[in-house]
This record gives structure tokens, sequence and C-alpha cells, in this order.
């Protein structure tokens, strides 16, 4: 029987599963693992499944014990894992895509409303039971009419269209290429990240963590946005610039942000605090029962198709 171990706790029925196909280690208390750690625990396993909070670099990769041949991915990203020192080891790596892309896009969207329409501030004020009835009281911005930019239209990016669409925004978008006109839905197309931004009232980053893709919003691209824009993420932390992004919001070149992810979670920059326009939530993207469930299960098959056929089909390297 294949040894396996899982990183993080994972919901019951999916660990259940997991002792019936393999002589599972399972991390009953959610412990963050060390590197030091995770490396000592993987000891004569075949597989891990790891999570997005595992930091598998170049090192760590290099580390482990010949006997790992596979780290499946407990999420649709892989910016935690060095591919590359992956492949030169000869383990595989897989993802998770598709099973929570309605789910994440929901939190897009859920940004974006509560970006827009100063949720944050509201909450507030109703917690206090010191808000005020008046004409212009936590006036905001509608969505009726308004410019979305999205950055990355992939599946997520896509799902987040077609929803803010039927909210009666148009749709503007960048990515590596243009998509076939039934996939744009009557998006317009951007070649290049200016262009994109500087038509964007609202911007929702979508795009994968990459080496590419880490700060590219930052204070040089955020000067292509409208003033006043809004800025939400629902992709990885590392592609926005913190520190450009709170100085935008001091300068008011940007009106509010709505963010599901962001640098060095769970710690938030403090500079962020200081804004009621901050809309932020602790990476709930793919937080539902029946997505964290279906997610599991597909790094379960992941493991399963390896062990069965030496290959997988949402193998990444």
């Amino acid at each position: 029987m294949k040894k396996i171990l899982v990183t993080r706790k994972l919901l019951q029925s999916n660990e259940e599963r997991l002792k019936t196909l393999y002589d599972v280690k399972l991390n009953s208390n959610d412990e963050l693992y060390s590197q030091k750690k995770l490396i000592e625990l993987s000891e004569g396993c075949d597989g891990i499944l790891s999570a997005l909070t595992d930091k598998l670099d170049e090192d760590t990769i290099n580390k482990l014990p010949k006997s790992v041949k596979i780290l499946s991915n407990f999420a649709v990203g892989f910016g935690n894992i060095d591919i590359e020192a992956a492949k030169k080891r000869n383990i595989v790596v897989t993802n998770t895509p598709e099973v929570l892309t309605d789910a994440t896009a929901e939190i897009g969207i859920l940004l974006i409303l509560g970006a827009c329409r100063r949720a944050s501030e509201g909450i507030e004020g109703a917690k206090a039971s010191n808000w005020k009835w008046s004409a212009d009281y936590l006036i905001g911005k509608q969505l009726t009419g308004t410019r979305l930019g999205i950055l990355g239209m992939g599946r997520i990016g896509k799902k987040i269209a077609k929803i803010a669409k039927s909210l009666g925004m148009v749709i503007h978008y960048h990515n590596r290429s243009k998509l076939n006109p039934d996939k744009e839905d009557g998006a317009t197309y951007h070649k290049d990240l200016k262009s994109l931004l500087s038509v964007s009232d609202v911007l929702s980053v979508c795009c994968p963590a990459s080496k590419e893709t880490i700060n590219l919003i930052n204070k040089e691209t955020l000067e292509y946005l409208p003033k006043g824009a809004v800025v939400t993420n629902v992709a990885r932390g590392d592609i926005v610039d913190d520190e450009a992004l709170i100085d935008a919001l001091d300068r008011r070149k940007v009106y509010a942000v709505g963010l599901d992810v962001y640098k060095g979670e769970p710690n938030l920059n403090s500079g962020y605090l200081k804004h009621k326009s901050a809309f932020i939530l602790p990476h709930l993207g793919s937080a539902t029962k029946e997505t964290r469930t279906a997610m599991a299960n597909l790094a379960i098959n992941n493991l399963e198709e390896f062990f069965k056929t030496g290959n997988c089909k949402n193998k990444i390297n």
C-alpha cells in the first residue's frame, strides 16, 4: 500500500476516503508544518497531498526523500511549488482545476460589490448602531454601466464576466491571447495591460501567479487606471504590490479595494487598516463545503491516476 503525507487537515469524508486507499499520515491538528518538519514527515512516503500554505521551494524539494514521486496540490494554483525543481527530481506536480471556479467567482463578485458599495463601512455602522440615514449616507459606485476590466480571462475570469454582465457591467479583458468570439461573449479584448487598465473603472485580478505576474499591479501600472477606480484581487497576493496599492488609496487615485488574497497571508499589511474603503476577506475563494470536498477528491483522484498509470491529466510539469 502506498504511503501518503497529507499536510493539512481535510474534511472528514475526504480523510476517510484516503484511509481506504493508502497508508496515510494525516494532520489531525491542522498544524502549519515548517519546511523542516514536512521533510521529516515525508520520509518513506510515496506522495504528498500538499496545500497552498506549504512552501515547497527548490531547497525543500531537493531535500525530500527519493521515495516521493508526486506532489498533489490541494489548490488550482501552484505558486507554492518550485515546478522546475520538482521536474529535475522527477516529481510529478498536479493541481485541482475547474472544481473551484464557481465558488471563487462568487467571491470575486462579492469583492466587487463590497468595495463599490462600501460594505465595510456599512457593516461597522450597523454594528455600532450609530448610523443615521441621509440622502448622501455611504454613497457608493453603482455597477450598472460600469466598465469591468478582467486581468486573466481563464475559467474564473470568464465566470466573473458572465455574472458581472448580468449586473449590467461592461466587460473588458486582457489575456495572453484573444479568446474566440463565442467565449468572449461580447467582451472587449485588450492586447496589453496598459490598454485594459485605462478603461477599467473596476479591475478584477484573476490571472495565475507566476514569475511574470509578481507585482504586475504596481506603482507604475496603477497610474494607468482612471482616477477613482476600484481594484479587486481573487487570484494571488503576489500579483499586487501592497505598498503601491495603499499609496494609491492614500492619494485617492484608487477609490476602494476588495481583496480575498494578499501578500504574507494571514498577516495583513497594516496600511490597509487606515482605509474604511478596504473590503478584505481571509482567502475564502473556495470556502464552500461542496467545493472543498470536490477539491480534495480531485487531489486524491490525481494520486490514484498517477499510481495506476504513471501519469495524470492534471499534471502541470
